[in-house]
């Protein structure tokens, strides 16, 4: 069984999916794959550092994250070219991982912000979205060092929630604790993936 996890930036849909893994799941994490395509790939180094400044890496090579990430929420059309550049790496990756992935588990789980951008919900067997509050979402990237600016900027670069709802299989709305997702995912886990 392939099951998406998705929601918005401060849902706790990484949370979700490491309870997910806790309770017998693969767990593939997209972030992860989109971190080691940029250090992996000369070329797409290269690209970023056409688009956004060579100063987004150090001089030892590494990818300075927060300065890339300011630039490229500053506006539509930079999230846009950041997409562009990076998701055919990454989706390639991903796939590739989810087949594997597939060959030695039962149930695997893809923990994706972007998987109804890229219209992966269609290659799920479920499609589970995690949902907070605006409220506890702020007050969560705040926690992770995020500013309340740069925060609103990526929740605005992100699909409405109606579009979260609406393709949704499940959705799990997780306000409160760590603990108290973890017994809604119990739930879950029993009722619709070991059923």
């Amino acid at each position: 069984m392939l099951i998406g996890v998705t929601g918005r930036i401060g849902s706790g849909k990484t949370t979700a999916a490491r309870i997910l893994a806790d309770l017998g799941a693969a767990v593939i994490d997209a972030d992860m794959i989109g971190h080691v395509v940029v250090e992996q790939s000369a070329a797409l180094q290269a690209k970023l550092a056409g688009r956004f400044g060579d100063d987004i890496f150090t001089r030892s090579g590494k990818l300075n994250r927060k300065r890339l990430a300011a630039r490229a929420f500053a506006d539509q059309k930079a999230k846009q070219a950041l997409d562009r550049l990076i998701h055919p790496y990454l989706l390639k990756e991903l796939r590739r991982r989810m087949k594997e992935q597939a060959r030695k588990s039962p149930i695997v789980v893809v923990d994706a912000a972007l998987l109804l951008d890229w219209k992966m919900d269609r290659e799920m067997d479920l499609t589970l979205v995690i949902h907070a509050s605006l409220e506890t979402r702020l007050r969560r990237l705040s926690a992770r060092g995020i500013s309340v600016a740069d925060a609103r900027a990526r929740q605005k670069a992100q699909l409405p929630f109606a579009v979260y709802r609406e393709r949704s299989d499940r959705l799990i709305l997780n306000n409160r604790s760590v603990r108290a997702l973890r017994e809604k995912l119990a739930v879950f886990f029993e009722k619709f993936v070991r059923k």
